[in-house]
């Protein structure tokens, strides 16, 4: 018999480690008519999805069954979402089905061998990044990165799939070639087959415009099922799938040479960068409007454990899925029961009703996957970044046409290029700030933005709004000995406020005692106001007492502290402060001190305790 602490310790590990069997212990039965309506509809609609983007990852159909049914049972187990789906995604079967077709050669048993082991390698990198905790790595690709190579991948799928809908056969590998392929083989469509396709489509469109809440996909393949069988079209010349294996998938283990295991790793890691980012953003998304939080790093654990499932039924990798969460909770899902639930039903259908998909024409599967497609494309959040950040805009667009031109591969690694690039953009050349008092107003304030404020003549209070590191120490230099010689009058102490800075490196420290002896030889005393103490935490204790006593003349707790300082040196010296805007240098001290009080009677010198809290504006 366990006692209390005992039981608390075990749910806490089984929280840790499978979230979802808790939520199942705690499960109320008023949820489940809301979880059943729910599941009945994401399965309408993630069954012909899943068989739709088998095509996309050049796999049978029954493959893209397998591929959404398994990974909905291991993500109610451990997954932290309540509302999101797993499944099939198109950007992740594009990826897939460019890292394996030049390896394959065409074999296609070397090809399911080879899916079978990148949909394993994915779900061990994500079993592998959740122990680790890496979660954040889904912050790594911006959003405009992100929505560029989505689009991109978008814009492939629609041009891919036009031969299909409209029954002629496609040749050309290459993005704008496909295009211009479009227009050149036109005449030579399947009219029977086009007609179909576009009528299909039509449809799908009016149902997800008018009847929203309807499986859109179900009743566009259901139809078109219908009409195949009931007007001959398949010997019409019309393609349909023809047979689909039912029953349960064998269990496989898999067999690759180790030539091939880079190349599998290589896109097993940028499957798991891009599918997991895009997720993960679902599932917060939901969360967030259904009041709760998400785990990233459970997140990764739900994942591999879907990929896991996945690979081990025979399927390719998965990640959420925004089309079928976005159902499941239009339809009042509660929890993960509902992917319980919509598992089932399919599997059902797998093991016992599969013989009418053999009706299922493929121009109208092109259909349903042109139209989650179109929705791939984030159009309004381009124009968002249009009017927001021209730059973000230029980089957003630059992924699409990086993945047009390059590959889908080659685009995941320019995503992440890009991604790099504006991180140390934006890192190395940070905002700062020369500081001075504005009547009225609390704290210190940068006097670019309030022309007005006061500042005492010989002494410089500086800000700069970053980390100092191995990317930014140079130009942190340099910005201070531009405010510097900025100054209408000579310069004797700057007082840099710290409190801006979390990470400061080796660089960036020696970079800062070149700066403290360079402005030494000019008469220049270099002091410093709220530094963080959690900074000597990245050097060693020995070097880290070294430099405390080091700098115990030159650290302030606060600014307001360094002032005092520098009036008491002023004062001690015999010096009269004046300001460059007024003949009478007494009337410019008092006035700077009215400004600048009520300032509390503080020591001059520093004191080792932790800093005061202080109201100081920073620029956006």
């Amino acid at each position: 018999m366990f006692d209390r602490h005992a039981r608390r310790k075990l749910r806490h590990s089984i929280q840790r480690v499978a979230p979802g069997i808790l939520a199942l212990s705690g499960y109320q039965g008023s949820w489940l008519r809301h979880d059943l309506a729910a599941g009945l509809s994401v399965a309408a609609i993630a069954l012909p999805v899943g068989i739709a983007y088998a095509d996309l990852a050049r796999v049978p159909p029954v493959i893209g069954m397998y591929s959404a049914i398994f990974p909905l049972f291991a993500y109610a187990l451990f997954g932290s979402s309540r509302q999101l789906m797993t499944g099939p995604d198109a950007a992740t079967c594009i990826i897939v089905a460019a890292s394996l077709s030049p390896l394959a050669g065409g074999d296609p048993e070397r090809y399911a061998t080879l899916m079978l082991s990148l949909t394993l390698m994915t779900g061990l990198l994500y079993l592998f990044a959740g122990s680790v905790r890496l979660g954040f790595i889904a912050n790594f690709l911006s959003q405009p990165i992100l929505t560029g190579y989505l689009n991109g991948i978008a814009l492939l799928i629609i041009v891919g799939q036009l031969p299909k809908l409209l029954g002629y056969q496609g040749t050309e590998e290459r993005f704008f070639r496909k295009v211009l392929e479009v227009f050149e083989r036109f005449d030579q469509s399947h009219w029977p087959t086009a007609a179909l396709g576009v009528a299909m489509l039509v449809v799908l469109v009016l149902v997800m415009r008018f009847l929203p809440r309807l499986p859109g996909a179900l009743i566009v393949v259901a139809l078109s099922i219908v009409l195949v069988a009931s007007l001959g079209l398949d010997h019409k010349g019309v393609a349909v799938l023809g047979a689909v294996p039912g029953g349960l998938p064998s269990l496989a283990l898999p067999t690759f040479g180790h030539g091939a295991f880079n190349d599998i790793f290589g896109a097993a890691a940028g499957i798991v960068l891009v599918s997991f980012t895009s997720g993960v953003l679902t599932a917060k998304s939901f969360a967030r409007r259904n009041g709760y939080k998400v785990n990233a790093n459970q997140e990764l654990i739900g994942f591999g454990a879907c990929n896991l499932a996945s690979g081990l039924a025979q399927g390719f990798p998965v990640t959420g899925a925004d089309s079928r969460t976005a159902v499941n909770n239009a339809m009042g899902g509660k929890t993960q029961v509902v992917g319980l639930v919509a598992g089932g039903a399919m599997l059902l259908v797998l093991m016992f009703m599969t013989a009418p998909l053999a009706y299922v024409p493929i121009t109208a599967l092109a259909a349903v996957i042109l139209v989650s497609a179109v929705g791939l494309f984030d159009l309004a959040d381009l124009r968002q970044l249009y009017r927001m950040s021209y730059r973000e805009f230029l980089m957003s667009v630059g992924t699409t046409l990086g993945v047009l031109f390059l590959g889908v591969l080659p685009g995941v690694l320019l995503a992440v290029a890009l991604s790099l690039i504006w991180l140390l953009s934006v890192g190395s050349r940070p905002n700062d700030a020369v500081l001075g008092r504005v009547h009225g107003l609390k704290g210190f304030h940068n006097v670019a933005d309030y022309p007005d404020a006061k500042t005492i003549p010989g002494l410089l209070l500086y800000r700069f709004d970053s980390n100092v590191v191995f990317y930014n120490a140079d130009y942190f230099k340099t910005r201070v000995r531009a405010a510097i010689a900025a100054q209408t009058t000579p310069v004797e102490w700057v007082v840099i406020d710290a409190s801006s800075v979390n990470v400061i490196d080796v660089t960036g420290l020696r970079k800062l005692d070149e700066l403290r002896a360079e402005l030494a030889t000019q008469g220049v005393s270099v002091h410093y106001a709220r530094v963080k103490r959690h900074l000597e935490r990245f050097f060693n204790e020995e070097f880290a007492r070294q430099r405390r006593k080091l700098a115990k003349r030159y650290r302030f707790q606060t600014l307001k502290t360094a002032i005092n300082a520098f009036l008491k040196h002023q004062t001690a010296n015999g010096l009269i402060l004046a300001n460059a805007d007024t003949e009478d240098p007494a009337s410019a001290g008092r006035e700077w001190r009215e400004t600048v009080q009520p300032l509390r009677k503080e020591t001059p010198d520093p004191v080792p305790l932790p800093r005061e809290k202080e109201n100081t504006e920073r620029p956006a």
